[in-house]
């Protein structure tokens, strides 16, 4: 005698199971089934389990016997009964697919009463039996502990895809959206700098402009220097021939003075010898009076107008040197003071142009720093953005991967899914079975 699983599911709503016996005849009998195996038929609108169980000689007829403590109708239309060996009546139906009822052949050989005999071998089988419910129960627990270790699994991965789901990457989107910030942020300060530039290129050039127009002054003011030093020596070699001829002219002076004492003696000496000598002689003088000249008077006129020329001379001469002499102390003054104010001028111009000279100095170095500021900010720009690149592909590679993964448990998780469905039809399967024994 050999057990087998028929049928367990639903059947209009409700949960079933039945198994199925063959007692070994005089006929040939073929068992189609092991007892562990399922097979899924479709009943009227149910799933149900079935298995074939003996078939006769004819190969007609199907005859089923029940043994438990379930029976029910299955899409074959085979029918068990209660415990004890009863014997069940089968036959085929095809009430699922005609419309109406059709009538029922019986096979009278199948009413004649059965020769039932206790199998020697039934507690051997049943000794089997047991030893396979012991190893389908340790089976089951193993089934078991590897359920809970695939819903442990399942929970785990549900964590994960949670944490996947939540976790939020940066989109390229984004990505791109601030390197273009932080490049138009770029270009709007060189666009300053370049405005700065702009700015600063017409100061530069007004600044270039008065260099040059205090270079010009300095030069036209130490022509005008080298002019005046020119006039001034002329000036001073006039004021030296003025002195000399004056000099000359005292001397001359003073050459006429002693000449006219000189003349004085000479006179007076004469008269005195004159008035001496008619004491001691006798003079016959011869007077003619058609002239009277006076010596002592023409003598004194020429002396007179000796000194008044030269008084004359003097006083003019020393009118004309002071007022010369005046003439270059004035010009000399405003020379000196045009000097003064000339040197405080290039004094002044030459810290001008050496502040402008630094100014220029400071703004090329300005413009040089930030030529190359513009320079590192474009590399470090062209870096920055080589470098967003990379991660934008780093990223995207990343997140394909992470795509791949989750595909992959997905897939896994579907397997899990399938395995644990699996799981649970063995589980309901080995729990029939264990009912069935309890009820045994």
């Amino acid at each position: 005698m050999s057990q087998q699983l028929l049928a367990g599911g639903l059947l209009h709503g409700r949960k079933f199971f039945s198994s199925s016996s063959a007692a070994s005849g005089t006929s040939c009998c073929q068992s189609s089934a092991l007892p562990s195996a399922v097979l899924l038929g479709r009943g009227c609108g149910a799933w149900s389990h079935s298995s074939q169980s003996l078939q006769n000689t004819d190969g007609c007829k199907w005859i089923s016997s029940g043994q438990g403590a379930w029976g029910g109708w299955g899409c074959r239309g085979s029918h068990a009964n209660g415990e004890g060996g009863s014997h069940g009546l089968g036959f085929r139906s095809r009430s699922c697919e005609s419309e109406g009822i059709r009538a029922v052949h019986v096979n009278e050989s199948l009413l004649q009463p059965l020769d039932v005999k206790i199998d020697p071998e039934i507690q051997h089988i049943r000794k089997q039996e047991r030893e396979q419910m012991r190893s389908l129960n340790n089976q089951f627990a193993s089934l078991i502990d590897k359920v809970q270790h695939l819903e442990q699994q399942n929970r785990v991965l549900a964590t994960k895809w949670d944490l996947l789901q939540k976790q939020v990457l940066p989109s390229p989107r984004n990505i791109n959206r601030v390197f273009d910030g932080f490049i138009c942020s770029l270009q709007r300060w060189l666009d300053s700098l370049l405005h700065k530039k702009g700015q600063m290129e017409p100061e530069l050039n007004d600044t270039d402009k008065l260099v040059e127009e205090f270079r010009c002054k300095y030069e036209q003011e130490g022509n005008r220097r080298t002019d005046a030093e020119n006039e001034f020596v002329l000036l001073k070699k006039d004021a030296d021939c003025v002195y000399l001829a004056k000099a000359e002219l005292e001397a001359t002076v003073e050459t006429l003075k002693q000449e006219t004492e000189f003349l004085k003696c000479v006179s007076a000496q004469e008269i005195a010898e004159l008035e001496r000598s008619p004491c001691d002689t006798s003079v016959v003088v011869k007077m003619d009076n058609s002239r009277g000249l006076d010596l002592e008077g023409i003598l004194r006129s020429v002396a007179w107008w000796y000194e008044g020329t030269a008084q004359k001379s003097k006083a003019e001469l020393d009118a004309l040197y002071r007022t010369r002499f005046q003439e270059l102390e004035g010009s000399k003054g405003r020379h000196c003071n045009k000097l003064k104010s000339h040197q405080q001028e290039i004094e002044e111009l030459s810290f001008v142009i050496q502040r402008r000279q630094c100014d220029l100095e400071n703004v090329k170095k300005q413009v040089s720093s930030l030529q190359t500021s513009v320079c590192d900010t474009e590399q470090h720009g062209d870096c920055a953005l080589k470098d967003a690149r990379e991660k934008h592909v780093e990223l995207q590679n990343a997140l394909q991967k992470a795509k791949d993964e989750l595909a992959c448990m997905l897939r896994d998780y579907q397997e899990l899914l399938n395995v644990k469905l699996a799981l649970d039809i063995e589980i309901a399967t080995y729990k029939t079975l264990l009912e069935g024994e309890e009820s045994r």
